[in-house]
């Protein structure tokens, strides 16, 4: 086996084989198949990188097609969204479709199924029904009206169809087998009332297909190749073929489904219906929220669409259900913005220094590389002055000989600037320091090609000049829950294990060039982490969201 076979996924390996035994390249359609009822996450985002990823590998179609048979949830704001979205990760579709397109055709070949004897309309209970069902080990019981006249039936269907009957009433089944090892071919129901109005065909329809009736036969109209799907979908197979097997025509290509497993994140929940209750009660500012796992809430918090491919790449493709670390997906945003994000000083937790020898009046500017390990990158001036600020943490009037930041009686260089030595402080009444008095060597300015510009000292700090810094809010963002796998519990609520500290909002001073940035701009805080403009900046005020930080504080708390 050559070593571009081995490195096939085994959703790749089925098309190979496919293509081995007979089908034509040309045929090969993919599709990738959002219901609009929410906005996608990480999970979906899987599903993105690899149908597209596949269309892009055979060079073939890919379908962008909405699930839309359940108007009670669904609306345009998500199917706007998830085009956003689809297009933001880089991908582009062939068509854009929906199920709706095939209401008509599912109807017509629906009604021949009731001439056929193929289905049946059911007025008993959800209740009743499910007790009729069976169990995985025991056989089904027969409907009392699954063998109602074809007559009878089709006048039911409609007046299902033409809105007489009440929602809930009646459902059209399909008659299948009652004592099917497959729950699934239990006579299951094709077609419910739903008087709700639809984002696309308005009142149209008061009957709605349900999924499986829908999912292959939408497959079968586009002539989809290999129709991928999640790993629950992997027991309605049966049934998918089931159906198809009522409709498609010897001469046509014929739609298979294959199964994969979702992608699963730690400290993170990936049910719609749970995000959705985040949004509704508030707990979340909205679908687009920093902390939440959806593609806009991700772009938002400054993820580029390169992190997620890659990451969807190095997860890769599995068989079986698991979970993946979210500690990868930070360390692919990392190892993307590393290479790409421009260098900039920000200070989050400030206390002043004033350089006492350094004249009164007098500013300069520096220049700063964007980047000082990548070529290409660009420059900056940047402003120094007799006073700056540098983060607290970068101070101790004491410390031991480990401390190689800034300390009385000690020497560290400014970044881009000169050696600074802390001589004294100025403390409040409650013994707080309030700013910190510094000599500097003024023969010591990086980049001058003076001996003492190349003086060895242990420590760089970062730091902004306080005359010319731009005030911003920063938005510390950090893990939604506090535990690895929140909404795994029978007896304990998801939310239980909300983050108390996945927002802290701050006022920070920023250097100027940062004025002129723009929503969605990345930049490394140099020292501190990755951090995103904002949509709610405007002229006046600056807001950065942290994508992620430099250090992993989680490892730290686990080890």
């Amino acid at each position: 086996m050559s070593e571009e076979k081995k490195s096939l996924n085994f959703l790749e390996q089925i098309i190979e084989e496919d293509l081995a035994n007979g089908l034509p390249k040309e045929k090969l359609r993919f599709r990738f198949p959002p219901e609009p009822n929410g906005y996608l996450h990480i999970g979906h985002a899987a599903s993105i990188c690899l149908n597209f990823g596949l269309g892009l590998k055979y060079n073939a179609p890919v379908n962008l097609r909405f699930d839309d048979t359940n108007p009670a949830k669904e609306e345009q704001e998500y199917v706007d969204s998830i085009q956003h979205d689809v297009q933001w990760l880089g991908f582009q579709w062939d068509q854009v479709l929906y199920s709706s397109d095939y209401f008509q055709q599912l109807y017509d070949w629906t009604l021949e199924f009731i001439k056929q004897g193929k289905a049946y309309v059911d007025n008993q209970s959800s209740e009743q029904m499910a007790a009729q069902k069976g169990t995985p080990t025991e056989p089904g019981i027969d409907s009392p009206n699954r063998n109602r006249s074809v007559e009878e039936n089709m006048e039911l269907f409609l007046k299902m169809k033409n809105g007489e009957f009440e929602e809930g009433s009646h459902v059209l089944r399909a008659k299948i087998d009652m004592k099917h090892t497959n729950m699934h071919m239990r006579d299951p129901i094709m077609y419910r009332i739903l008087k709700r109005h639809h984002h696309r065909t308005g009142n149209n329809w008061c009957i709605y297909p349900m999924y499986d009736w829908t999912h292959g036969e939408s497959d079968y109209l586009e002539q989809i190749s290999h129709s991928i799907c999640t790993l629950e979908f992997k027991s309605h197979r049966d049934l998918y073929d089931w159906y198809l097997d009522q409709v498609v025509d010897a001469d046509k290509l014929r739609p298979k489904q294959r199964e994969f497993a979702r992608r699963n994140l730690s400290y993170t929940v990936m049910s719609k219906r749970k995000l959705l209750q985040l949004v509704e009660e508030k707990i979340v500012t909205g679908w687009d929220d920093p902390r939440m796992p959806t593609i806009s809430g991700l772009r938002r918090r400054g993820y580029s669409p390169e992190s997620i491919r890659n990451f969807s790449e190095i997860a890769g493709i599995a068989k079986r259900d698991n979970v993946t670390d979210v500690a990868l997906l930070e360390f692919c945003v990392k190892d993307h913005l590393n290479k790409t994000a421009p260098r900039v000083m920000a200070v989050l937790d400030p206390i002043k220094v004033i350089i006492t020898n350094y004249p009164e009046e007098k500013e300069e500017f520096l220049d700063a590389s964007y980047n000082d390990y990548e070529d290409g990158f660009g420059s900056r001036a940047i402003p120094f002055s007799r006073e700056i600020y540098i983060e607290q943490e970068d101070f101790k009037e004491e410390a031991n000989k480990k401390f190689f930041r800034l300390k009385l009686g000690s020497e560290v260089r400014l970044k881009n600037a000169y050696i600074i030595k802390a001589e004294s402080v100025v403390k409040d009444e409650a013994g707080n320091i309030t700013e910190i008095h510094c000599t500097y060597d003024e023969d010591s300015l990086s980049g001058s090609g003076t001996e003492e510009s190349k003086r060895k000292v242990k420590g760089t700090l970062h730091w902004v000049s306080v005359k010319h810094a731009e005030k911003a809010e920063v938005r510390v963002y950090d893990r939604l829950f506090t535990d690895e796998a929140p909404d795994s519990y029978k007896d304990k609520d998801f939310k239980e294990f909300l983050n108390p500290d996945s927002l802290n909002i701050i006022k920070a001073f920023v250097e100027p060039s940062l004025k002129t940035a723009k929503i969605l701009d990345r930049f490394q805080f140099q020292r501190l982490g990755y951090f995103c403009v904002d949509k709610d900046t405007t002229n006046e005020h600056l807001v950065f969201n942290r994508t992620v930080p430099l250090r992993d504080s989680w490892a730290k708390m686990g080890e």
